[in-house]
């Protein structure tokens, strides 16, 4: 199987390290070189001008969910000319009272080549095969749930 890695650098850099003044910006490296800054959230004294690991999170299981969804379309060849996703994550309390990302909403707007008029019920049930073959949807725990217009 295969091996997904990413290194995370943080520095305090000699600020202060009272909680709502130490910095949480840090940089995440991945494997072919690629950086991003991130931070916490901002309700979280994060930078704004960062990406959040809640962010993330949504952006990933929208990514791998699309993924999915384009390799299956083409699979029926069904051409797509563009994708775009609004996906929102959502807040919540568990059951043992932790906050968790306890749903996700994807919005999917689908742009098919001319002449590609796939039914919505063909397009349900290219959606639900996304959901279930996508690789990060099976490995959380939060509701996720795709939204078509």
């Amino acid at each position: 199987m295969s091996e997904h890695k990413a290194h995370l650098t943080w520095n305090r850099n000699g600020a202060d390290f009272a909680y709502k003044t130490y910095s949480r910006n840090h940089i995440w490296t991945f494997d072919n070189g690629a950086k991003l800054e991130a931070s916490a959230a901002t309700q979280y004294l994060g930078d704004p001008g960062c990406v959040d690991p809640e962010q993330a999170f949504v952006a990933s299981l929208s990514s791998c969910h699309m993924l999915t969804f384009l390799a299956l379309a083409s699979f029926q060849k069904l051409t797509i000319e563009s994708y775009e996703d609004e996906a929102v994550g959502h807040m919540a309390k568990n059951d043992a009272g932790k906050m968790v990302i306890g749903l996700v909403d994807l919005h999917p707007k689908i742009v098919f080549a001319e002449g590609v008029n796939p039914s919505r019920e063909q397009l349900e049930k290219l959606h639900h095969k996304a959901h279930e073959e996508c690789f990060l949807a099976n490995s959380v725990t939060c509701d996720i749930v795709t939204h078509i217009d």
